[in-house]
Formats: C-alpha cells, structure tokens, sequence
C-alpha cells in the first residue's frame, strides 16, 4: 500500500537537468573571458596609440608569440618548477608555523598582548624590506629566498586563525567541556573546523603574501644553475627582451591566478556545505 502511494510522487519528481555543469562552467568562465578580452583589448589600443615604442611596450599577439616560443624550452619549464617548488616550501612551513602560533596567540591572553599586534605588524611589513637581513644571514642562497617567503605568509595565517578562533561560538566551546573533551580533541573536532571559513581566507590572503615575496626574492637572489621565474624576468630586463619579459610577467599572473581560484573554490564549497552560499 505504501509502494503505491509513493509512486505518484517518484513519477512526478524533475529529472536533474544534463547541462546544469555547462551552465555553470559557462557561467563562471564568461565573466574572467570578458575581462580578459578587455584587458587585451586596452592593451593593444596603447600599443597602437604609440605611447612606448613597440620594442619597448609590444602589443598582446608579439607576446603571446614569445610565450609560446618559451614553452618550447626547457629552461622555461625548469624556471616553473624551480618557482613552484620553493613556493610550496616556504607556503608549507609558514603554514605550520603560522598555524601554530595562531592557536597560541588566540588561547593565551597574555601571549595575545605580547605579541598580536606584532603579527598585524610583520603582515603590512614589505617583504621586500626583510631580504638585506635575509642575505646577511643566509647569504645568496635558497635559504635567503625561503626565510622571506615564510615571514610574508605566516603572519597572514596566524591572523586568519585568530580571527576564525575568535567567531566560534561560545556555546562551542562548552558543548566541548560537556562532553568532555581535552584540549587536542576540543581544538581537532570542535574549534579549528568551525573557525575553518576564517581560516581559509586567512590561508588565500598568506598564499598571496608568498607568492610576492617569493617573486621579489628570486628577482634579487639569483642563484646559478637554478633558473626561475624572476631569475627570467631580469635577465630579460637586462637584455631589453620586452616580449619574453611581459611573457613571463602573464605566465606569473596565470599561476597566480590558478592557485588563488583553488583556494576560492573551496571556501565557495565550504560555504555551500555550511548552508552559506547565495
């Protein structure tokens, strides 16, 4: 009796829809394709307009032709990994370290008055500014280039761990205590994933961080037999190569952009799986 009062219902359900994925690929790939044909667009009307001579600021097409001719070397894919590999590296170690000093910062009062503003201090600092220390301490070195990428990230992710653990609700922390939770097991199930949309901003906005000090240090820390990125970009500076330079500067804009929407597209899933999306 129940299977046929049930049935009606299952007949009349909406069946999901094929193209809902294409729909919603289309949908946030159009917006990012537009703004790219904007900005080639203003940037080729410069480049015809005669501002810069076309050796010094060529237009979008003699660019992308350098590119493509980049990506047929060796040298080219060896400066990605280079840059990639470090950036993993110092993004790793600023995560843990960072991570961790969050924690203590947002549970230790007195630790909070000794040293929170300091964080918010050391994450508006240049991290340009930190690399004469860098050199004087490492020297010329890959662990020059790290030391900059983890003092640009962590404090970013300490912050972002501060502020996720200061929006835990109170009544978090005391269904903890009821139910009897030490301190590992309150934080590991209880408080860092509810703080968790905290931390992942604090997260994008540290990758962020790293990913410019890292491209300033390898444009001042130039290690032989090691090519990279920045390493590129000043020699195609000093060589007066303008195509292979903005090449890179788009190839260095292109991965940016790439690991940023990484981290957008899982805070944009943690939300939805939170009930917070719009």
């Amino acid at each position: 009796m129940a299977t046929d009062v049930l049935t009606p219902v299952v007949d009349v359900l909406p069946e999901p829809k094929r193209d809902s994925m294409l729909s919603r690929i289309w949908a946030w790939s159009w917006p990012k394709l537009m703004a790219v044909g904007l900005v080639l667009t203003v940037w080729q009307l410069v480049v015809w307009s005669g501002w810069r001579p076309e050796y010094v600021l060529p237009g979008p097409v003699t660019t992308l032709q350098a590119v493509w001719e980049m990506m047929g070397t060796d040298r080219f894919w060896s400066a990605i990994a280079t840059t990639l590999t470090r950036a993993v590296a110092g993004f790793a170690l600023a995560l843990l370290i960072g991570t961790t000093l969050g924690i203590l910062v947002a549970r230790i009062r007195p630790l909070r008055l000794a040293v929170g503003a300091l964080i918010t201090g050391l994450q508006t600092m240049p991290s340009i500014s930190w690399f004469p220390l860098a050199i004087l301490l490492f020297g010329i070195n890959e662990q020059a280039i790290l030391f900059v990428v983890v003092l640009g990230a962590a404090p970013s992710i300490a912050n972002g761990v501060i502020s996720g653990i200061d929006q835990v609700p109170p009544a978090f922390w005391r269904l903890g205590h009821v139910l009897g939770a030490g301190p590992v097991a309150m934080y590991r199930n209880i408080i860092l994933p509810a703080a968790l949309p905290g931390y992942v901003s604090g997260l994008t906005q540290g990758w962020a961080f790293a990913w410019r000090s890292l491209m300033a240090g390898e444009l001042l820390v130039i290690i032989a037999e090691r090519p990279s990125l920045g390493a590129q970009l000043e020699f195609a500076r000093q060589l007066a190569k303008a195509p292979q330079l903005l090449g890179t500067m788009l190839v260095i804009l292109v991965i940016g952009m790439l690991v940023d929407g990484l981290f957008s597209s899982f805070a944009r899933r943690l939300r939805e799986r939170r009930g917070l999306a719009t």
